[in-house]
């Protein structure tokens, strides 16, 4: 585990990085499968189904363009591309996350014990069955906050000229700052820490994680790489969770809020 001393300066970049490394860790690769598999079989198939919809898709959005911006049309048609592209990965990776939640949360459970030196906790199926309840709960939460947000944004996309150019920019930040927290939460949740505290707690270091959300929107859309990014976000999240916050809400690094139970 990263040192406390030093915690503070390692960027969002850092924990990204460090989440490819940690998913190859013996001992955790076990707990990357599941997660891994669910993501490769739901995002497999609906980026296959995407690319063979672009080709309708993508003519039907430069048709709202106003005609006196036909000349930016170069411009605008990879934006537009890159819109849909966006909006379609983080709507399915979404999916994906609400899925495997139950597993990403092992995952980062095991993770952080192996990073702080503690002994991993002895979790079987019952153990995950049991907690489902609270596990979803915490993911309509994520979707209560991001529906009403995301609507308001994809509104967005059918004004003239702003729907081509600054919509695809506040989507992309807006999914950067959805993806630290839907990431982020799963050892949030582990020691129950509320979603309003852990909201505040990210937001203190907005810039360093919306670096590291920025990266896995990136990666998102990259067929292939798509694939395993969902448990590398588990891990890099994890990484940051030890060495940011846990000390925060785990007095003396002792659990005073149990991971199970």
């Amino acid at each position: 585990m990263t040192s406390s001393r030093n915690a503070a300066t390692h960027n969002g970049v850092h924990y990204f990085k460090q989440g490819w490394t940690l998913i190859s860790l013996s001992g955790i690769r076990r707990f990357v499968i599941l997660p891994l598999a669910v993501n490769i079989i739901l995002m497999g198939g609906a980026f296959w189904w995407l690319f063979t919809k672009l080709g309708e898709w993508i003519p039907a959005m430069m048709s709202r363009v106003p005609g006196w911006l036909s000349w930016l049309d170069y411009l605008i048609w990879p934006v537009a591309v890159i819109s849909v592209v966006l909006v379609f990965s983080y709507f399915f990776s979404t999916i994906a996350n609400l899925i495997a939640a139950p597993f990403s949360g092992l995952l980062s459970e095991q993770l952080e014990a192996r990073l702080t030196g503690k002994a991993p906790p002895d979790t079987g199926i019952w153990d995950i069955m049991k907690d489902l309840p609270r596990i979803m709960k915490r993911e309509w939460q994520k979707l209560a906050y991001y529906i009403p947000r995301a609507l308001v944004l994809f509104a967005l996309y059918f004004i003239p000229v702003i729907g081509q150019t600054a919509a695809p920019v506040m989507w992309f930040l807006f999914s950067a700052w959805m993806v630290v927290i839907q990431y982020c939460d799963y050892p949030f949740d582990n020691h129950k820490v509320s979603f309003a505290d852990m909201r505040r707690s990210l937001g203190k270091n907005r810039i360093d994680n919306m670096q590291f959300g920025a990266l896995v929107s990136l990666f998102t859309m990259i067929p292939v790489l798509n694939l395993v990014i969902l448990p590398v976000a588990v891990c890099g999240a994890t990484a940051m969770w030890c060495d940011r916050y846990r000390s925060v809400y785990v007095r003396n690094n002792l659990d005073i809020n149990p991971t199970r139970g």
